[in-house]
């Protein structure tokens, strides 16, 4: 903030400290529903579990709904504008998190304001950009512009193929809201039917982009993206990703942007993950 903005009454606001737990079921429900396979028994076998750590943003979702329901924006027509994510050490297979939350910032876009949401514990920090229509032209700062892509071929092109279940079945990991599953509440936020979660979406695109880079998706450290377009269950999306030359820290560096292959929409844009390197000797045992 400059000396002649105004921050937003919200800015700061203490959300609390929730304590949450999960087990193995909750880690492998959740691998499932992002596009998992069977035959990825490191993510889906309680025997040689491996945790993703996008599965953290489930179990953090609690901050972004206690903010709507303070009444600091209309939650019938806010809408998830991006996600950032910096892990600070593996999940285990089971366990519990206290996190405490916050607003960090409240960004005046004019017609609309942005509320970022932070939330942080000892193995994550996660933050909730949240864009609310008809909460700016209260004289604050509009907040940084979206990073540009590359200006070069892409290097990486996977696909991701979503499913006509995954939004029912993602929304079982805590995200309930109707307009992932009624198509009157779809249609009531201005979606022609139910739409796939945005964090679903994320989620599924760096599966196959770890593999494209010869990591696994477990060793995630850092990521942020931005949602610029919905998804639709059965939609099947096109990544393009770019090796990120400023990544100087020791691992696999990457950009990236999706779209929908049937009408070329760009529905994540600004991507940027980075993966630690793997470790050696990591088995993959498909089923038998």
């Amino acid at each position: 903030m400059t000396a002649s903005t105004t921050a937003s009454p919200w800015r700061g606001h203490d959300l609390g400290t929730r304590t949450v737990s999960y087990t193995e079921r909750d880690a492998i429900l959740y691998a499932l529903a992002v596009g998992a396979g069977a035959d990825r028994l490191d993510l889906v076998y309680e025997e040689r579990l491996r945790v993703l750590p996008t599965f953290a943003l489930t179990l953090a979702q609690w901050a972004p709904d206690a903010l709507g329901a303070l009444g600091a924006f209309d939650v019938t027509t806010a809408v998830h504008g991006s996600q950032r994510l910096v892990v600070k050490g593996p999940l285990e297979p089971s366990g519990e998190l206290t996190m405490s939350a916050r607003v960090a910032e409240v960004w005046d876009k004019g017609s609309a304001a942005v509320f970022d949401v932070e939330v942080s514990c000892d193995r994550f920090t996660a933050t909730w950009s949240l864009f609310a229509p008809g909460g700016g032209g209260f004289g604050g700062d509009r907040g940084p512009s979206a990073p540009r892509r590359p200006d070069r071929p892409a290097e990486h092109g996977p696909t991701v193929a979503t499913h006509s279940r995954q939004a029912a079945l993602y929304r079982l990991l805590g995200d309930r809201h109707a307009m992932h599953i009624d198509p009157r509440a779809a249609k009531a936020a201005g979606m022609p039917r139910p739409f796939l979660h945005g964090l679903c979406t994320l989620a599924a695109a760096l599966l196959p982009l770890a593999d494209t880079l010869g990591a696994h998706p477990a060793d995630l450290v850092e990521l942020q993206a931005r949602f610029a377009a919905p998804v639709f269950p059965g939609d099947r999306l096109a990544l393009r990703g770019w090796t990120d030359d400023d990544d100087d820290a020791a691992g696999t560096g990457v950009r990236f942007e999706a779209s929908a292959a049937d009408d070329d929409r760009t529905v994540l844009s600004g991507g940027r993950a980075r993966f630690a390197p793997a470790a050696p000797n990591r088995e993959e045992t498909p089923d038998a």
